[in-house]
């Protein structure tokens, strides 16, 4: 289950009980910080928490002022500031990242179909494309035409929704920056100087959850199917053993199905970008690896076993397509997963999982402390964070 999921899960219930909520949104990140744009908590007025907006240091604070907010009835914009250590460790929060993090807290109305929850419960109905969503979280002048807490979702058809009002300055110039973000897929932060007030807006990428097709039913499946499945990813898993391949083998797998060798070249392709083949079984894997070939969407195809096994593979393959390791390069691995010394199934799975996410996020694996470059990618930003209203905060680990 998503983040996303296990808060619309939340949400709902509180709803139903009559609990009060709050949502912290993050909405500007300059420097280190834990979690980035996007990261948002439920709070209820009990002080009752879903999600997460940090590590741990900021949830405390911000669940206090989230409480506020319900009661006052209004957003409001907190920034936590840490970018001078000696202040933050002795007075602050002592996160000790030396960034600052901008919260958006902001009351929900159960009864407001476009409150920010409803709206991203609009998006993840589908999840079948990315979207952004954007969220003012500074307007400076009474005429600026939008207030704090206004969003603008953006679907991959170009169709948008939310509360942003169409006839606002800022409504042209925001709509283009998120088409622009969306067909980079870059979150980015946007500052819009104008006469009547300047506006300032986070542009969020609500990215689908990974879909991964393993193709084996065997008993070294089920802990990744439980890994892939605990990060959110949709599962499908496919075996020609109907002994093997039965859901209750898999229960967190979205699908289970049997497919018999003989079948597998007249399977239509189902859009998975991510493939494993870990039948054990040396024809069913060239079958698949056969019907994979031509989908262009398949950006990663991992074949368990060792290299002699990929080596014959391809050779057998090249019989058939000539040019198929032209149209395999880059997408197939193998052997799979990274070099983590794994032995044990779930340490094997671990190692898949975790060389699939950084295929997923175009990042080269390795350790971190060897990496010259920052944790996360900079945030796009055409002006500077402005830590206006800085807080601060005891931690309450």
């Amino acid at each position: 289950m998503t983040e996303l999921q296990r808060l619309l899960t939340a949400y709902d219930e509180h709803r139903a009980a009559g609990r009060a909520c709050a949502l912290a949104s993050v909405v500007d990140v300059a420097g280190s910080a834990y979690r980035r744009p996007g990261a948002r908590m439920l709070v209820t007025d009990e002080g009752q928490l879903t999600g997460a907006i940090s590590g741990g240091c900021l949830e405390g604070d911000a669940r206090q002022r989230a409480r506020r907010v319900i009661r006052q009835g209004r957003p409001t914009v907190v920034t936590y500031d840490s970018t001078d250590p000696d202040d933050d460790l002795q007075f602050g929060a002592a996160l000790g990242c030396q960034g600052i993090v901008q919260i958006l807290l902001e009351p929900l109305d159960f009864h407001d179909p476009d409150n920010p929850v409803e709206l991203l419960r609009r998006w993840a109905q589908g999840m079948e494309a990315p979207a952004v969503v954007a969220t003012v979280f500074g307007t400076a002048g009474a005429g600026a035409g939008v207030a704090v807490g206004q969003r603008l979702l953006l679907l991959a058809d170009g169709s948008t929704q939310g509360t942003l009002p169409a006839g606002a300055e800022v409504y042209a110039p925001l709509l283009a920056d998120a088409r622009a973000a969306l067909a980079a897929g870059q979150p980015a932060t946007r500052h819009y100087p104008a006469a009547a007030g300047a506006t300032r807006v986070s542009l969020e990428i609500l990215r689908p959850p990974v879909r991964l097709t393993v193709y084996g039913a065997g008993n070294d499946v089920q802990p990744l199917v439980r890994l892939a499945a605990g990060l959110g990813w949709r599962v499908q898993v496919v075996d020609g053993r109907p002994a093997q391949a039965r859901p209750a083998r898999f229960p967190d797998a979205d699908l289970v199905r049997v497919l018999p060798l003989a079948q597998v070249a007249e399977e239509p392709y189902d859009g998975s970008s991510f493939a494993l083949l870990m039948t054990h079984n040396y024809y069913y894997d060239l079958a698949v690896l056969r019907h994979l070939l031509p989908a262009a969407s398949s950006r990663y195809i991992g074949v368990l076993g060792p290299r002699k096994k990929y080596d014959r593979l391809l050779e057998d393959l090249s019989q058939q397509v000539p040019d198929a390791a032209t149209q395999l390069r880059g997408r197939l691995h193998s052997p799979i997963g990274l070099n983590l010394g794994a032995e044990t199934p779930e340490e094997i799975a671990l190692s898949i999982v975790a060389e699939i996410q950084a295929v997923l996020t175009g990042r080269p694996a390795g350790f971190l402390r060897d990496s010259p470059h920052p944790i996360h990618p900079p945030l796009h930003a055409d002006a500077p964070l402005v830590p206006e209203g800085r807080v601060d905060a005891g931690c309450s680990l």
